[in-house]
């Protein structure tokens, strides 16, 4: 071929080049046809009452399976160390007559029983408490109590909901406890119970209590205790708003981060998102 000829074909490669990057109308058309019937996404189906409870229920033997699992491996932990090669050599030895004449000090050190814990500096404040619960609200006010060591010691109170009321007038007023002031309100989903706890404080002694009121999950509800700490309107509202739990004899309970029309209470463990990836 010619070089004439080779700079006659140089235009028409180049013309061809810019048409293949030009879209044809046909397949311009097509692929608009093709947005314009792409079907639209599946609506999300709202869960039953039923697949809730079984949720529920799965995660609740999921939790107690996991707990036995790991009392079964700390007991194995513990018969192996009992099984360890030196407390084999440890066994002849206490059997050999020289261990036998050693009389009880002998036993006693073989068996290395640690002396008993010391009571909590805060028991008897927490039996006074009890105490005044049980004499001047009622008998049954009072559920059980225990000192929680790992929050400094915190005399903790369960009380009957049905008591609860006549109680926290009792924390806020009475000379030995005067609790005057609510440090905080919170509420727990325990799935097969719900549960509000309330940090009390004496602004004079500087004395805390923590009181756990426990209701049922389905139609939970606490009498709220605005009437005698202020402080608590706010916290029952939030409660109300993230749980669901009512509080019968508050002023204004309505929700107070959600929406008015917001459904479901985002804190409750079987609360199912509109959107699953926020």
């Amino acid at each position: 071929m010619s070089a004439g000829e080779k700079r006659t074909e140089a235009p028409e490669a180049g013309a061809a080049a810019t048409g293949a990057g030009t879209p044809r109308p046909e397949a311009a058309e097509t692929a608009a046809d093709g947005a314009r019937t792409e079907p639209a996404a599946p609506a999300r189906r709202k869960e039953t009452e039923e697949e809730k409870a079984a949720r529920r229920k799965a995660a609740l033997e999921a939790r107690e399976a996991a707990k036995a699992a790991k009392a079964a491996a700390a007991a194995q932990d513990a018969a192996a160390q009992a099984g360890s090669p030196g407390a084999a050599q440890a066994g002849p030895q206490a059997a050999s007559p020289g261990a036998a004449s050693a009389g009880p000090a002998g036993a006693a050190a073989e068996t290395n029983e640690l002396p008993p814990k010391p009571p909590s500096p805060n028991q008897p404040r927490l039996d006074r408490a009890v105490q005044l619960l049980r004499e001047l609200v009622a008998d049954d006010a009072v559920e059980s109590a225990s000192i929680n060591e790992a929050n400094d010691h915190l005399p903790t109170i369960v009380v009957r909901k049905e008591r609860w009321l006549q109680a926290a007038r009792l924390f806020r007023s009475h000379e030995e406890l005067n609790a005057n002031y609510l440090r905080n309100v919170t509420g727990v989903d325990y799935e097969t119970h719900m549960e509000v706890v309330y940090h009390l404080l004496s602004l004079d002694s500087g004395h805390n209590y923590a009181i756990k009121v426990r209701t049922d999950r389905d139609r939970p509800s606490v009498p709220s205790v605005t009437p005698v700490w202020e402080t608590a309107n706010w916290n029952e509202r939030e409660i109300y708003d993230l749980l669901g739990i009512d509080f019968p004899g508050h002023p204004d309970l309505r929700r107070i981060m959600m929406p008015d029309d917001w459904e479901g209470h985002p804190l409750r463990k079987d609360y199912v998102p509109l959107d699953p990836e926020v």
